[in-house]
């Protein structure tokens, strides 16, 4: 049973993706995307009921495994020379060659390692890539099909485009699941040639541009993962994951050799969690369709990053390389914050608050205690389900209205009230109590007691999230009074919708028992202790208590009587906004009498402060303090 779990999985979407690279006809297409991600959900939920495993395939795996290393390298290589990029070519060329080492003159019993070993950390990362990348899978169907008829294509690219999609789901699923260092490196690398693959998809000079960015800052993570692994290999004399997790503690606080392989692995986890300097990839990927963005940013690549970060944080805990993470970790949190501030786009400020909140899970590992830790897993779960819900909300309502400029969407219920609608839930579970985004935040602010400039950081960066997050779904909410269309949508792009938004209000329900059965268990079998008890619904430490249920009580109220008395509104009650002038209006547009009898029509609209906010104005001290702080973790922490 554990095998075919396993496989269906990690294998299968390997297998899956092959068969969709050659076919053509759209309606079987969509028939194997739906069942293949109604398999990975029942799996995942199957694996999820069974509990933790360890599992060691066949050695022939081994065997594959290796090679397809050295296939992606000599792919990754061949870009390299084709783009005439000198840092890919040199960096793929030095990991060739460190590979090469590893395999064949350092390690000795590849099969003595078991592949695959999962516990509770792990079953949460495959339900989130399972049943999230699914669903983005999904709504790719509906999506894809709209985006290539913009485009006016002669010949279709979604074979292509849903190869690069569902291996990408299996890459992941191995990665959290690969006990084998060796195995996780090459699903690490298979993150890396698809995300390329899928920022490049539309093939325009800037897609172009920006895939070639993402791939040079993730193979140079990829270069520091191997020679982490090396390093590693020599030190502690295994690449097993588990026996790392088991005697790592022990040899960080003795000798702390171990501290320069493990900084070089958080570091391959900052670059493919897109953390400053390296933050420019992961913009830069918004010109990709939609469905790739919400696969980036919410169950793939990036969670791959802070996965290993938090995967690894029991072996460095108590060291000088933990503080420096989790001031790192705050610092990005609260810089990033700022620049979403200072966007109206709204694929720019889901992808610079998505960076922000992976680094407030990095901060968390980087704190590392109990409290600490919970609130980083909480956040990688919520997170992932909110931010997907968001980034195919935007995607639909660019399609619709032909903008992604949140200004644009004034009135937008009276055009998409579903999504409208929707949207709104996504942006009130990421801001607001007792949604489990806030909670987590408040776990993670509660942990950096003792901590002042971090715990100050990410008390600030919490307050420009409110802000960003508050003036979208003020926009959003902000309808003109009238009569609502009913809006028309492809069954496969509102189904996600709607499951996503269910799941982010539901999960957010069921976090005390989702804290009980999958969260303290890891925290309490790394760290002995946990740091919160459930009473009645509530979570309770020594210094403080975040209350649900009465909390969901209230905000269902509210809604409630706010709905009911907005009903009651007519049409005698809606008044134009008042201005200095005589007042007019002219093709149903409200304004003043201007200079030289010219009509002013009244507009409306936010203040976005780039002389404080803007990229220009922070981007390069961002970058700069960035690195100054991985200079001195590498040479501080780690020596």
């Amino acid at each position: 049973m554990l095998d075919t779990l396993v496989f269906a999985t990690v294998l299968l979407p390997f297998l899956v993706a092959a068969v969709l690279l050659v076919l053509r006809e759209q309606n079987v297409r969509k028939v194997i995307l739906v069942a293949t991600a109604g398999v990975l959900a029942l799996a995942s939920l199957a694996m999820l009921r069974g509990g933790a495993f360890i599992l060691s395939p066949a050695p022939l795996y081994d065997t594959l495994v290796t090679l397809g290393d050295f296939v992606i390298l000599f792919v990754v290589l061949a870009v390299g020379f084709k783009r005439k990029n000198q840092i890919i070519i040199w960096l793929t060329a030095a990991q060739i060659l460190g590979l090469v080492w590893l395999d064949f003159f350092m390690v000795h019993d590849h099969g003595a390692t078991p592949a695959f070993f999962a516990d509770d950390l792990s079953l949460i990362m495959v339900l989130i890539i399972s049943i999230v990348g699914s669903l983005i899978a999904v709504y790719g169907i509906g999506y894809m099909k709209e985006h290539e008829e913009h485009l006016h294509l002669p010949k279709s690219r979604q074979p292509r485009f849903f190869f690069f999609i569902v291996l990408f789901l299996g890459a992941m699923n191995g990665l959290v699941l690969a006990n084998n260092l060796l195995w996780m490196y090459f699903f690490w690398e298979c993150t890396t040639l698809c995300s390329f693959m899928l920022i490049g998809h539309d093939d325009t000079e800037i897609a172009r541009k920006n895939a070639e960015r993402a791939l040079w800052m993730n193979v140079l993570g990829g270069t520091a993962f191997l020679f982490g692994l090396i390093i590693l290999q020599k030190t502690a004399g295994t690449l097993s994951l588990q026996d790392i997790l088991a005697k790592g503690p022990e040899m960080a606080v003795a000798g702390g050799a171990i501290l320069i392989p493990m900084f070089l692995l958080v570091f391959a986890g900052m670059t493919k969690a897109a953390q400053a300097p390296f933050q420019s990839w992961l913009t830069g990927a918004m010109v990709a369709p939609t469905p790739v963005s919400a696969l980036l940013h919410s169950s793939t690549m990036v969670k791959a990053g802070v996965y290993i970060i938090v995967r690894l944080a029991p072996i460095y805990a108590g060291t000088y390389l933990s503080n420096f993470i989790a001031l790192f970790g705050a610092f990005v949190f609260l810089a990033t914050a700022a620049l979403a501030a200072g966007q109206s786009n709204g694929k720019k400020i889901l992808a610079y608050s998505t960076i922000s909140n992976l680094a407030l899970i990095i901060a968390c590992a980087g704190i590392n205690t109990p409290a600490a830790i919970t609130a980083a897993i909480l956040l990688i779960l919520f997170h992932a389900i909110s931010k997907a819900l968001l980034f195919l909300c935007v995607g639909a309502i660019e399609q619709k209205i032909g903008s992604r400029d949140i200004e644009d969407m004034r009135g937008l219920w009276a055009v998409m009230p579903r999504t409208a609608l929707i949207t709104v839930i996504g942006v009130v579970t990421m801001m607001l109590p007792p949604f489990g985004m806030l909670m987590a935040k408040w776990m993670a602010i509660e942990s950096a007691n003792g901590q002042f400039l971090v715990m100050v950081m990410l008390a600030l960066g919490s307050g420009l999230t409110v802000l960003f997050w508050c003036r979208w779904a003020g926009i959003l909410l902000a309808t003109p009074f009238g009569k609502i269309k009913p809006e028309t949508q492809a069954s496969t792009v509102r189904f996600p919708l709607v499951v996503l938004a269910g799941l982010a209000v539901v999960v957010s329900f069921l976090s005390p028992f989702v804290y009980n059965g999958l969260v303290a268990p890891v925290v309490a079998m790394y760290y002995k202790t946990t740091a919160y008890t459930v009473s009645l619904g509530n979570f309770e430490s020594s210094t403080g208590v975040f209350i649900i249920y009465p909390l969901f009580l209230l905000l269902g109220l509210g809604l409630y009587f706010a709905i009911k008395q907005s009903r009651k509104v007519t049409a005698a009650q809606i008044a134009d906004p008042y201005m200095c002038g005589e007042q007019q209006t002219v093709g149903g547009k409200p304004g003043f009498l201007g200079p030289l009898g010219m009509h002013v029509a009244a507009a409306s609209g936010n203040y976005y402060l780039e002389q404080f906010f803007g990229e220009a104005m922070l981007s390069k001290w961002i970058n700069a303090i960035a690195l100054a702080v991985l200079v001195i973790m590498l040479f501080g922490g780690a020596l």
